[in-house]
C-alpha cells in the first residue's frame, strides 16, 4: 500500500511538471532579404544557437523548450517588417521578439506591433540614437551601442589617422541620418572639416551623380554611412571607377566580408568601426559559433546575447509573458550576481531557479545602461589583403 502511495505521488509530480512545461516561441525578425542580407544568416543562427542551448539544458521554465519563428524585416520596408511581426505575434504566438535589425524597421515594429501587443523586443543591431528616447513602455532593449557613441569613436579614429577633411554620404533613412549627424558633430568638434554631407538612395544602378558631388567637395577620405550590400557598395565602386577617392571610412553598416569580396583590392587601406570586444566571452562565443558552422561576422555576438537575455529574463520572472519578464532584463544583464559567459546558459538558468542573482556578460561584455542599451565597446577594422582585419579595440 505504501509503495502504491509513493508511486501515485510521483506520478502526480511528473504530471504537474509536464503540464507546466511549454514550447516557448521567440520571433526572429531580421533582414533575410535587403541591403544587409549577407549578414543576416549569421545573426539568426547565433540567436538560435542560444535558444538551442537553453532548450537542451532542460532547466528552462520547468523543462520548457524554445522554438524560433522567423520573419523578414527586409531591413528597409517598415510596412513589411510590421506585417511580419504582426504575423509572428498573432499566428505563431511568439512571447518575445529577437530583432529587428535596421533602425527604421525596428522603430516601426516597436511602435506598430510590439507596444500595442505588449511584447518585449531586443535588437542586436539597431543603432539609431533616436531609439534611445523612443516611447517603449519598458519593452525595448538593444545589445548594440547607439550611433551617438559610434560617432565619437569614429572621430577619434579619424584624428589618429591625421585626417583633416572628409566627405560624408549616408543612406537616406533613420539609421543613416542619425549616424551621419553623430559623425559630423563629433568630427567637427575634433577639428575635422566635413566638406559635404549628402544622402544617397539604395537600390540604384548608377551612383555617378552622387559621387560627382562628393568629389567636387573633396576631402582626404570618403565616409560611407550606408549598407554593404546596397547603395554604400555602389558609392564606393563608382568612386573607385572615377578615381574620386582612394580611402573609405566604413561605419558598422558597411562592415562585413561581402564588401571586400565584391569590391576587390581597391578597398585595401580603408578602415572603420563596428561594435566589438576582445573580452573572454567573445573568444568563447567565437569558438562555439565556429563549432556550430556559424561565420563570425558583424553582430553575431550581439545576436547570441539578445536571445540569451530574453530567455534569462523569462527564467528570472518564472514566466514567458512579456508583462512579467520585461522588468527582469536589466536585472539579469547587470551586476550584482555571478558572471555568466557564452555556453553557461544552463548554469544561469539553474542559479535563477534557486533565486540567485546573475550578471550576464555574454559574448559582448554586456552592460545595459539608460533605458536598456549597450554601453558600447568598439572594434576598429582595417581592410588588408582583401579581408576585414582587426586593428584594435576601443
Amino acid at each position: 500500500m505504501k509503495n502504491l502511495l509513493v508511486t501515485t505521488a510521483l506520478a502526480a509530480i511528473l504530471m504537474s511538471s509536464a503540464a507546466s512545461a511549454e514550447d516557448v516561441k521567440i520571433g526572429v525578425i531580421l533582414g533575410f532579404t535587403g541591403p544587409i542580407e549577407s549578414l543576416t544568416p549569421g545573426m539568426a543562427a547565433s540567436g538560435e544557437l542560444a535558444m538551442k542551448e537553453v532548450s537542451d539544458s532542460g532547466k528552462f521554465l520547468d523543462g520548457s523548450t524554445v522554438t524560433p519563428a522567423r520573419g523578414d524585416s527586409t531591413c528597409v520596408d517598415s510596412a513589411a517588417a510590421s506585417a511580419a511581426a504582426e504575423r509572428l505575434i498573432t499566428s505563431d504566438n511568439v512571447s518575445a521578439i529577437f530583432g529587428a535589425d535596421c533602425s527604421g524597421v525596428t522603430g516601426a515594429v516597436l511602435q506598430n506591433v510590439a507596444r500595442p501587443n505588449g511584447v518585449v523586443m531586443i535588437s542586436p543591431s539597431a543603432t539609431s540614437p533616436a531609439l534611445s528616447d523612443a516611447e517603449d513602455d519598458g519593452l525595448f532593449f538593444r545589445t548594440a551601442p547607439s550611433d551617438a557613441r559610434q560617432g565619437q569613436v569614429l572621430a577619434e579614429v579619424l584624428t589618429e589617422k591625421g585626417v583633416k577633411s572628409a566627405a560624408l554620404t549616408y543612406t537616406n533613412n533613420d539609421y543613416g541620418k542619425g549616424l551621419a549627424e553623430s559623425i559630423k558633430m563629433n568630427a567637427e568638434a575634433a577639428g575635422i572639416e566635413i566638406t559635404i554631407d549628402s544622402s544617397h538612395e539604395d537600390g540604384k544602378g548608377d551612383y555617378s551623380a552622387e559621387v560627382g558631388a562628393l568629389a567636387q567637395a573633396g576631402g582626404d577620405v570618403l565616409i560611407v554611412a550606408g549598407y554593404l550590400d546596397q547603395g554604400g557598395k555602389g558609392i564606393i565602386q563608382a568612386a573607385l571607377d572615377t578615381g574620386a577617392f582612394e580611402t573609405f571610412v566604413l561605419p558598422d553598416g558597411m562592415v562585413g566580408d561581402s564588401l571586400p569580396a565584391s569590391i576587390g583590392d581597391g578597398l585595401n587601406g580603408s578602415y572603420g568601426t563596428i561594435a566589438g570586444t576582445d573580452s573572454e566571452g567573445a573568444g568563447m562565443f567565437n569558438k562555439m559559433a565556429e563549432d556550430a558552422g556559424i561565420k563570425i561576422d558583424a553582430y553575431v555576438g550581439e545576436s547570441y546575447d539578445a536571445a540569451a537575455l530574453i530567455m534569462l529574463a523569462m527564467q528570472a520572472a518564472g514566466s514567458s509573458n512579456s508583462a512579467d519578464f520585461k522588468s527582469k532584463i536589466m536585472d539579469v544583464a547587470n551586476a550584482p550576481g555571478e558572471k555568466i559567459l557564452p555556453g553557461e546558459l544552463g548554469k544561469a538558468l539553474e542559479l535563477l531557479s534557486e533565486g540567485k542573482d546573475i550578471d550576464y556578460v555574454g559574448a559582448t561584455n554586456v552592460e545595459l545602461i539608460g533605458a536598456g542599451e549597450s554601453a558600447g565597446s568598439f572594434r576598429e577594422i582595417l581592410v588588408d589583403g582583401g579581408k576585414i582585419t582587426t586593428a584594435k579595440y576601443r
